[in-house]
């Protein structure tokens, strides 16, 4: 009877490690929820990269529909090799960047699809670029209204 309770508790934590293991994934990431229509730039996420890893992703949330993106990267120089533009109609926009941004240096402006311009996610594939400091590049991403 003891060993049948060890192995449903060990499937208990298994299911729970299963179940949280997305919110440990998007730590890194504070998207912005966009309720403005105006014209012009807007913040609309931000990430620290990781050391560990070479992805990320970010949420885009609320009045998410663009013409453009660009990408800025502050506190640490980064290698942005790629992007992959999630819509919410399902379609997808691979983007590749292969940009090396200094501290404060933008990628070049993304034009995104003319017929779906509502962002769910947008998936970064990245280096992280060794610096003296060890800092970790922290990236924005801004849309245009």
């Amino acid at each position: 009877m003891s060993n049948l309770k060890s192995n449903c508790m060990k499937k208990i934590i298994l299911v729970m490690l299963v179940a949280i293991a997305p919110a440990f994934l998007t730590m890194g990431q504070k998207p912005a929820v966009m309720s403005s229509n105006k014209t012009g730039w807007h913040k609309i996420g931000e990430l620290t990269a990781s050391m560990k890893s070479e992805k990320d992703q970010l949420s885009v949330m609320g009045a998410d529909k663009f013409k453009s993106i660009r990408i800025k990267a502050t506190d640490a120089p980064i290698h942005i090799a790629s992007m992959v533009i999630y819509y919410e109609s399902g379609e997808t926009q691979d983007v590749v960047l292969r940009s090396d941004l200094k501290a404060g240096e933008e990628s070049r402006v993304i034009e995104l699809k003319p017929n779906d311009k509502s962002i769910k996610t947008i998936s970064f594939v990245y280096k992280t670029v060794a610096n003296a400091k060890n800092d970790k590049a922290h990236l924005e991403v801004y849309g245009l209204k």
